[in-house]
């Protein structure tokens, strides 16, 4: 197969009813675009892998896991399969419109954007139960990040592919793939894309995930600021934790010289835990740091992404050696 302009990677998990009209859409919008589509079967326990045999065309790849292993795993292994110039990635419940894929690659292309994100108008989701954490959420990751998209759980993406293939996704980070591209420096844009309401099957996703997300979040946070530099975060804390514990030792001693009786105080226990915990914390950082310099110089990578090199003539980074 050459290589194709688009990928279009699509996660489903018990979707048997949605397979068919699912595809033929997709086949449809996609008419006039050289693409190949991957299906990424996470662990379903109904006929969603026979449905896919059964009205998959010749440009459809079908990856079946042999269990359940979560949206962000299904998508790492879809974009790791895909081989096209630009990947776009979907839900399979119907709700994503596949027409606004051609549009979303058009803007990409003649724009030259890293990275168009799809913003749902209209969203056709519960108001409570749904809608509500989404925006919280949305306004929270907006703000820490300091990534500015307005709607970080729209599935619908399109990426140029070393973007896609060079974000690391592990855990449950789906959500945050907007961080992780524009850790690599991606130009991103976002743009309003259709919303429809789920008519077949039952949505996967309920108010546990926000315990999930804000974990996530807290994660993605130590990756922009802390990720190549630990030590400056637990060394900080660590010096603080040490130096106010310090403090209350001095002052416990002082009163101790004075004839004061310090035996069983409360501060004399905080103490003891604050310098112990500085201790703790200072030691932490420094074990980060040894194990963030072996992820890079084991495997010869870098701590910088370099996009290309001007040599007469423009060098794609891919091409550097």
């Amino acid at each position: 197969m050459s290589k194709p302009l688009i990928s279009i990677v699509i996660t489903v998990y018990n979707e048997e009813d949605n397979i068919q009209p699912l595809l033929e859409a997709t086949y449809s919008a996609l008419d006039e675009i050289d693409y190949e589509v991957i299906l990424i079967e996470d662990g379903s326990t109904d006929r969603t892998v026979a449905e896919v045999k059964k009205y998959a065309n010749s440009r459809t790849k079908l990856i079946i896991f042999n269990r359940n292993f979560g949206q962000t795993t299904a998508l790492a292994a879809g974009i790791d399969m895909a081989i096209g110039e630009y990947i776009a990635t979907m839900d399979g419940d119907l709700q994503n419109d596949p027409t606004d894929i051609p549009v979303m690659l058009k803007k990409a292309m003649e724009e030259e954007w890293d990275v168009v994100a799809g913003r749902r108008a209209n969203r056709k989701d519960g108001f409570v139960l749904r809608k509500i954490p989404s925006k919280i959420a949305n306004w929270v990751i907006r703000n820490t990040t300091k990534v500015y998209l307005k709607d970080y759980g729209c599935t619908l993406r399109v990426y140029k592919a070393e973007i896609a293939q060079g974000m690391g996704l592990y855990g449950e980070l789906h959500r945050f793939i907007p961080v992780l591209a524009k850790q690599q420096g991606a130009k991103m844009t976002e743009m309003d894309v259709k919303h429809h309401p789920r008519i077949h099957g039952e949505s996967k996703y309920g108010l546990s995930r926000t315990f999930k997300v804000m974990s996530d979040l807290i994660l993605m946070l130590f990756f922009q600021k802390y990720f190549q530099r630990p030590i400056h975060l637990f060394g900080g804390i660590g010096i603080i934790s040490f130096m106010i514990g310090f403090l209350i030792n001095i002052y416990l001693l002082i009163l101790k010289v004075m004839g004061e009786d310090i035996w069983g105080r409360p501060i004399m226990i905080l103490g003891f835990i604050l310098v112990l915990g500085g201790i703790q914390f200072i030691t932490t950082g420094i074990i980060a740091e040894i194990i963030v310099r072996t992820y890079f110089e084991s495997q010869d990578k870098k701590t910088y992404t370099i996009k290309s090199v001007y040599q007469g003539v423009l060098v794609p980074a891919a091409g550097i050696q």
